[in-house]
């Protein structure tokens, strides 16, 4: 990759981490949070520290020549362990904590060898892209290089097995932005591997007298780049689909929120819509929470047995038929609300409708099949009012 390209995805992965600090400000003890973050973080600095420009500058501001390199390996390093942690992480289960105790321990213990590696060997001429198979024969330093690429492979194996065999279970099908997530981790782990694979065979190859330096220079940036691009997309497909879903939720559950509205205005319980966007399908949702509470008393039971059984009759789908019957349901309690007191009170009714964002979005839709103005609440005549 040029270095334009690390520069702008380091860009980007800063952007992210922008987005994601607040939250992970207040929610620090969320360890899932915390491992997403240092992903975003650790995956910046790879991208930073293997720009060409980037290797120039560290190697001659700290005047120690090839100091860039042990610092893009232990990026490499960390963030692999990272990326195993989140995934633990996102897994839980009773024996996550022993898990990721042991992951860390094992990284931070090869984070010490590479530093220790490098101090003790020799490698006095700067070589920017081809580091590890010129130095694959100097003691010390071919022991450094092959620590961090076993551990590297090591990692996104693990990775790639976790998050591919998780992808494919049965309970994830149902919660597809985390199962494209996991498969797109997988994907992007399995071409990372590719980076230390290439390498390693390099840098053996060296050992037996062979010069194959292009396979150690030209096809591991290519692996770790798109690898890492898709990594980090997995890494931020959830929090995406979360405010996808989210704005969609906004748009579909209008129709439920226009059945409302008398209620909602005449008992002032419409809230100031928040500004930003990323609020905007919380605070209908809620606010749609406030109005069946309003009327939760007067929810007709006659009725939403008699237009179930007509639906179920009509259509043979228990959820469609289901959802059109609170749709009825709730706009009759709408207009219920805005008659006279003394008028007859509907049958008793231990009702409850379902409050869940997915199940009323069904019942949104249900108002949109039927159209918004058979739900619309008519006014009073003028002696009703008076009454």
């Amino acid at each position: 990759m040029s270095g334009a390209i690390n520069y702008v995805s380091c860009g980007l992965l800063w952007i992210g981490l922008l987005v994601k600090l607040p939250a992970l400000i207040r929610h620090w003890s969320e360890a899932s949070l915390r491992a997403i973050n240092g992903v975003l973080a650790l995956a910046s600095l790879c991208f930073l520290f293997g720009a060409p420009a980037s290797v120039r500058l560290i190697n001659r501001v700290s005047g120690v020549p090839n100091l860039a390199a042990p610092l893009t390996y232990a990026s490499i390093t960390a963030y692999s362990a990272a990326l195993l942690l989140m995934i633990a992480c996102w897994r839980g289960g009773p024996s996550l904590r022993r898990t990721t105790l042991s992951w860390a321990y094992g990284y931070t213990a090869v984070l010490a060898g590479i530093a220790v590696l490098f101090v003790l060997g020799d490698a006095g001429e700067e070589r920017r892209s081809d580091f590890d198979t010129y130095y694959a024969t100097t003691p010390w330093i071919s022991e450094m290089v092959v620590l961090y690429l076993v551990a590297h492979v090591t990692a996104v194996t693990v990775s790639a097995v976790w998050s591919l065999r998780w992808g494919f279970e049965a309970e994830v099908r149902e919660r597809p932005w985390l199962r494209a997530s996991l498969l797109t981790i997988g994907a992007g782990t399995v071409i990372s591997s590719g980076y230390s694979i290439s390498k390693l065979i390099a840098v053996v190859a060296r050992w037996t007298g062979r010069d194959w330096a292009v396979l150690g220079t030209s096809l591991p940036p290519l692996c770790a780049g798109l690898g890492a691009v898709l990594t980090v997309v997995g890494v931020l497909l959830p929090m995406v689909g979360h405010h996808l879903s989210a704005w969609r939720d906004f748009f579909r559950l209008a129709p439920l929120d226009a059945v409302l509205d008398p209620v909602l205005t005449e008992r002032a319980l419409r809230v100031e819509r928040p500004r930003s966007p990323f609020l905007w399908g919380t605070w209908r949702w809620s606010t749609i929470h406030n109005g069946l509470h309003a009327i939760e008393t007067l929810y007709d039971a006659t009725l939403y047995d008699a237009t179930l059984d007509t639906e179920l009759a009509r259509t043979g789908d228990w959820a469609r038929a289901s959802s059109a019957a609170w749709a009825t349901t709730i706009a009759a309690a709408v207009r219920r609300s805005t008659e006279p007191p003394s008028e007859p009170a509907g049958a008793p009714a231990r009702l409850s409708p379902p409050r869940d964002a997915a199940s009323l979005v069904l019942i949104a839709d249900a108002v949109k099949r039927t159209g918004r103005e058979t739900w619309a609440v008519e006014p009073r005549p003028a002696e009703a009012r008076s009454v």
